[in-house]
C-alpha cells in the first residue's frame, strides 16, 4: 500500500487552515490558494494555530498546481460552491494522489470526478475555527472528521485508515467507516435544519433551536424538520449513526470558551449576512432530491429550502425609485 508522504490542501479558509497548521507540522505540506497573496503570506510566515492546539507549520504554498510537486493525498477543504473550480484547477495534475472531500452536503464526488479519475474519499467534518488572518486560524471546536472510500470509486479501505492515522496523529480527531452514509446522513440532517433556519431568521446556532415549552418555540421547527429528514434516511434504507436532535441539543447546551451562552454563526447565516451564495443547493436541497427519489413527503426541508433561495435572489432586485 502506498504511504502518504506529501498532503495537498485545497482551500485554506478556517477548515483548511485547521488540516494545514496540524499536518503541516508533522508531514510535508503544501497549499493550493486562489489568492498569489494568500499564497505569499503562507511562504513567508507559515500558518499560527491558537485555541484548542498552540503550534507553527511551515508549509509551501501556490496558486498552481505545477509549483507543488506531486502529493499522495489531497485534501479539498473548500466550499461546496467552490468544489468545481477547485477540481478544474487540479486536472491533468497529482496523478499519484487520492482526494478527500470535506464538505456539507451531497454530491461534491461526482462534481470532482468529472474532472480526474483519482480515488476519492468522501469525508464530512464536525471541527470548526475562526480563520483571523491568512496566517492564523484559531481552533474552536475539537471535534472528528469522518470518512470512507466514496461508494462511485475510492481507494482502498487501508487507505483511508492511514489517512486517518495521519490525522489523529496531527492532533485533530478522524474516524474511518467502510460505509459513511450512516455518519453522512446524520450529519446532512444536523446541518440542512440548523444552517437553513439561520439562513432564513438571521439567528445564530443558540438555546432556543432546542426549546419546545411553547408553541412558538423555534426547536418544535428544528425538531419536525430533523425528524423528517431521519424518514427519509430511513426509507432508504440508511441507520443513521446518531440522532440530528440530540446533536442540536447537545450543541446549544455548550458554553463558550468566555462562559458566555453558545452561539455559532452558521456557515448559511455568513453566507446571508455577506450576501455570498450558500451551499443550500447541496444540504438542504439535496434532502428534497432524496426524498422525492424515494416517494417521502418533505414539506419542511421543501419550504426552508426554497425560502433560501428566495433570500438569495432578493439581492438582485433592485428597490423602487419613488
Amino acid at each position: 500500500m502506498k504511504e502518504i508522504k506529501k498532503v495537498c490542501i485545497v482551500g485554506a479558509g478556517a477548515i483548511g487552515s485547521l488540516f494545514v497548521g496540524h499536518l503541516g507540522s508533522i508531514i510535508d505540506t503544501c497549499v493550493l490558494t486562489r489568492r498569489e497573496n494568500h499564497a505569499q503570506d503562507l511562504n513567508d510566515k507559515g500558518l499560527k494555530v491558537s485555541g484548542k492546539s498552540d503550534l507553527h507549520a511551515n508549509v509551501t504554498a501556490s496558486t498552481n498546481p505545477a509549483d507543488l510537486g506531486d502529493v499522495d493525498l489531497v485534501i479539498i477543504a473548500t466550499k461546496t460552491n467552490a468544489v468545481e473550480a477547485s477540481a478544474k484547477c487540479l486536472q491533468g495534475h497529482f496523478p499519484n494522489a487520492s482526494i478527500l472531500m470535506v464538505q456539507n452536503g451531497l454530491g461534491c464526488e461526482e462534481v470532482v470526478r468529472r474532472y480526474g479519475d483519482w480515488p476519492i474519499i468522501s469525508g464530512v467534518t464536525f471541527m470548526s475555527g475562526v480563520r483571523h488572518s491568512d496566517t492564523h486560524v484559531e481552533y474552536e471546536l475539537d471535534t472528528a472528521t469522518w470518512m470512507g472510500p466514496w461508494e462511485g470509486g475510492g481507494p482502498d479501505f487501508e487507505f483511508v485508515q492511514q489517512a486517518e492515522a495521519l490525522i489523529n496523529k496531527s492532533g485533530l480527531i478522524a474516524e474511518a467507516y467502510e460505509d459513511l452514509r450512516p455518519h453522512l446522513w446524520s450529519k446532512l440532517i444536523f446541518n440542512s435544519a440548523v444552517n437553513a433556519i439561520s439562513a432564513v431568521t438571521n439567528l445564530p446556532h443558540v438555546p432556543a433551536y432546542a426549546k419546545q415549552d411553547n408553541i412558538e418555540d423555534l426547536g418544535n421547527l428544528v425538531y419536525d424538520m430533523m425528524m423528517e429528514g431521519i424518514r427519509i434516511a430511513e426509507a432508504q434504507g440508511i441507520k443513521l449513526s446518531g440522532n440530528p436532535w440530540e446533536m442540536n441539543v447537545k450543541a446549544v447546551s455548550q458554553g463558550t470558551s468566555g462562559g458566555e451562552e453558545y452561539a455559532h454563526i452558521t456557515s448559511m447565516l455568513n453566507d446571508v449576512r455577506s450576501k455570498s451564495f450558500t451551499e443550500v443547493d447541496w444540504i438542504t436541497g439535496s434532502i428534497v432530491r432524496a426524498a422525492k427519489k424515494v416517494g417521502v413527503p418533505a414539506p419542511y426541508h421543501e419550504t426552508l429550502y426554497r425560502l433560501v433561495k428566495g433570500v438569495e435572489l432578493s439581492w438582485s432586485q433592485k428597490e423602487p425609485d419613488h
